[in-house]
């Protein structure tokens, strides 16, 4: 069995626990979890005596008896954790994001390739929404050429809708200090994930990032971005914590063709031409490409959270491969930071990030 020690049992890491206790990981146990709020330690006590309770990480650690740490902790916590199960030679899954400033999660990796990787060490992260058939369809026609070269992508994310009651209901929620962002760092790591990991990095962010827009809080809570690609391919970004209904809607546009992703459903318009060759050799002043549209069947389940920590757990037992490397953490992290730190300078910022220039001016927000 994979012993378990869980960090932090707020909301995410009692559910994470649950999965396991409820059987549906199969060769895991929980046998210890901390918290640094003496609160939730007694709650989960009192539904779990039989499970060794420790008042933080690293006495937990100390403790013995588990083999690896699940991190549910506030984001900043994430790396320092994570450096420290590594260096005590126990395997890491990390909760989304990685961490809250790219250099963190930097040394976070670099930490895990010194002292954990070398050691048979399995270091994964929380994108449970990689397990989506839907998105690893996407990912495989447009990684596998179906679209041809990638012209747009368009993501309107904006059904993340909370109440004002949402961010009073944590003092750490909506702050620089406590979480470090808003709907970027809080609602958004996962669609920022796949966004990279279905059409790949960008090379430059233009972003409006507007601060307690919608609500009283000091962070974003409403979002507008506009990226570049290394082939001259462009994309927006759009998000909001105060649009209600929302929606949910992810285009990617290629020479080829175009996937839509909307409803929980996926549209391909496949063109009979391909659009640029189509251009090149048309002669009719208004005419344009054919085109049929299908929808795409994605068959499979989708297990979310509990998949994840199902194939963390085989991955250690060297029987299956990990959902999402927790190094892959730090791409779409890269992207909100540099939404950020473009929308506090007021101008286009290049990728790779100037991870220092980020955190000095997250520290003049008051993070870090």
């Amino acid at each position: 069995m994979v012993r378990f020690g869980v960090a932090g049992v707020g909301v995410r890491g009692v559910e994470h626990a649950q999965l396991i206790f409820d059987g549906k990981v199969p060769g895991a146990e929980v046998t210890a979890v901390c918290d640094t709020d003496p609160g939730k330690l007694e709650a989960f006590r009192a539904k779990h005596p039989g499970i060794a309770t420790y008042e933080n990480t690293t006495a937990m650690i100390a403790g013995g008896g588990i083999d690896a740490v699940l991190i549910a902790t506030p984001h900043y916590d994430h790396p320092a954790i994570a450096m420290e199960a590594f260096a005590a030679g126990l395997h890491v899954m990390n909760e989304k994001p990685a961490g809250v400033y790219t250099q963190q999660v930097r040394a976070m990796d670099e930490a895990y390739h010194k002292t954990g990787k070398a050691r048979g060490l399995v270091y994964g992260i929380m994108y449970n929404q990689r397990t989506n058939p839907i998105f690893r369809k996407m990912r495989d026609m447009v990684q596998g050429g179906a679209l041809g070269a990638l012209k747009r992508t368009s993501w309107l994310i904006t059904d993340w809708y909370r109440p004002q009651a949402y961010y009073d209901s944590g003092g750490w929620r909506a702050t620089w200090k406590g979480e470090g962002g808003g709907v970027l760092i809080n609602q958004c790591p996962h669609n920022l994930d796949l966004w990279q990991w279905i059409c790949g990095m960008p090379q430059r962010v233009h972003a409006f990032t507007h601060m307690g827009k919608w609500h009283d809080i000091e962070v974003e809570d409403d979002v507008t971005a506009y990226v570049e690609y290394e082939n001259g391919a462009t994309g927006i970004f759009i998000t909001s914590t105060a649009d209600c209904p929302g929606n949910n809607r992810f285009e990617v546009l290629g020479d080829k063709g175009k996937l839509v992703f909307e409803h929980d459903k996926l549209t391909h318009y496949k063109l009979a031409t391909p659009e640029r060759e189509f251009n090149r050799v048309n002669r009719e002043m208004f005419a344009h490409p054919a085109f049929e549209s299908t929808q795409i069947d994605c068959p499979g389940e989708y297990p979310q959270h509990e998949g994840v920590l199902r194939d963390f757990v085989r991955a250690i037992k060297k029987e299956g491969e990990l959902v999402a490397r927790g190094e892959e953490g730090i791409h779409g992290l890269m992207i909100s930071n540099a939404m950020h730190l473009s929308g506090w300078l007021g101008k286009t910022v290049e990728l790779p990030l100037d991870e220092d220039l980020f955190l000095a001016e997250l520290k003049k927000q008051g993070g870090a």
